[in-house]
This record gives structure tokens, C-alpha cells and sequence, in this order.
């Protein structure tokens, strides 16, 4: 009975910590300054920060749920769905990477090595499906084709890759602020969870 009781103790403890990190992701978002035809943010840094702290599937739901919150505030739509699944696949990825490559439930300071590989890779992951995304509104959304020379909403097909640059430009910016602020956050709250003895119930 008393190990039934820390389980649902546990349990309800995971479930509160996803909820406070999809609210600090979504929140995150709002810590941005323009930079080219993207912004710049600090939302992809705690993104994988989730995956590190949570593991790949609890990652996945803080990340995605938080990220997708601040889209459905933002008024952005039906959007938030692929928001959820782009967001959401920076901490699987990392998490995949940092504990299940090694079949891990728990990171150790020897894993530091693949904790730094899981957040580039998770990182850079979210590069690849923006742009990806990116790229079928201008082409396919908007109804253009590589013969079109008339400008849709102030972009033309041979714009296309130039703003597809542009935004490039801005995600890697933000891939690796991510990937540098992530290991730096993660090492400075790892050990304080810990301590607390609140790691463990994650």
C-alpha cells in the first residue's frame, strides 16, 4: 500500500513538473527580438532543456503542449498542432539521444558528452522541420509555382530561397544559442533538483 501511495505521489509529481515546464516554454516565447524574417527567442533553449530534464516522451508533451499554448494565445490558428509536433520533436530528439542511446533513466556527469550531442541534434532537428514547413506554405500554401513571376503576398518564387535563407539564418541562430544555453541550464539545475531529492520523482 505505501508503495502504491509514492508511486501516485511520483506520478502526480511528473505530471505537475511537465505542466510548470510546457508553462515556462510557453512563456519563454515571449522573450524575443526580431532578427531578419524570424525572430530571435530563448523558446528552442528550454525546449531541449525539457528533453533533458524529462526524458524524450514527457519532454515531448512539455515542449509541445507549452509551445503550442503560446500559438492558440497568439491567435495563430490551426497552426499550433504542427507548433505542438515541430517543438515537441526538439526534447524527443534530445531526450532519445541523451537516455535512450545509452539506456539510461537517469543522467550521470559521465554523460555529458551525450547530453551535448542530444542538444545539437535536437536542436538542429527543429532547423530542419521549420524550414521544411517554411517551405510548403511558400510553395505549396500560397498556390505558387516555379513559373510564377507575380508576387503573393510580397513573395515571389524567386524570393522563395531568399527568404528561406533569411529564416535559416535565424533558426541555426537560435539551434545554437540552444544547444550552448540547454547543458549550461541543465548542469546548474540537475544537481539542485537532485539535492532536493526532487530529480528522482521525475
Amino acid at each position: 500500500m505505501t508503495a502504491n501511495r509514492s508511486d501516485r505521489r511520483d506520478s502526480t509529481f511528473r505530471i505537475c513538473f511537465i505542466g510548470l515546464m510546457a508553462a515556462i516554454a510557453c512563456v519563454s516565447n515571449y522573450i524575443s527580438i526580431p532578427f531578419f524574417a524570424s525572430r530571435f527567442h530563448v523558446g528552442n533553449a528550454v525546449c531541449v532543456l525539457c528533453g533533458l530534464l524529462l526524458g524524450p516522451a514527457s519532454g515531448f508533451l512539455a515542449a509541445g503542449i507549452g509551445n503550442g499554448l503560446f500559438d492558440i494565445i497568439g491567435g495563430y490558428g490551426l497552426e499550433f498542432i504542427i507548433t505542438f509536433i515541430n517543438k515537441g520533436a526538439i526534447a524527443l530528439v534530445t531526450g532519445l539521444i541523451a537516455y535512450k542511446t545509452a539506456r539510461k533513466t537517469k543522467l550521470e556527469k559521465a554523460d555529458y558528452v551525450r547530453i551535448v550531442i542530444g542538444c545539437v541534434v535536437g536542436a538542429l532537428t527543429y532547423t530542419a522541420l521549420y524550414l521544411l514547413k517554411s517551405f510548403i506554405q511558400l510553395r505549396y500554401v500560397r498556390g505558387l509555382s516555379f513559373e510564377d513571376t507575380l508576387s503573393i503576398d510580397g513573395v515571389t518564387i524567386s524570393g522563395i530561397w531568399s527568404t528561406m535563407a533569411t529564416k535559416g539564418i535565424a533558426s541555426l541562430t537560435n539551434a545554437a544559442f540552444a544547444f550552448i544555453v540547454a547543458p549550461i541550464l541543465y548542469s546548474a539545475l540537475h544537481p539542485a533538483l537532485r539535492h532536493a531529492g526532487l530529480f528522482e520523482k521525475m
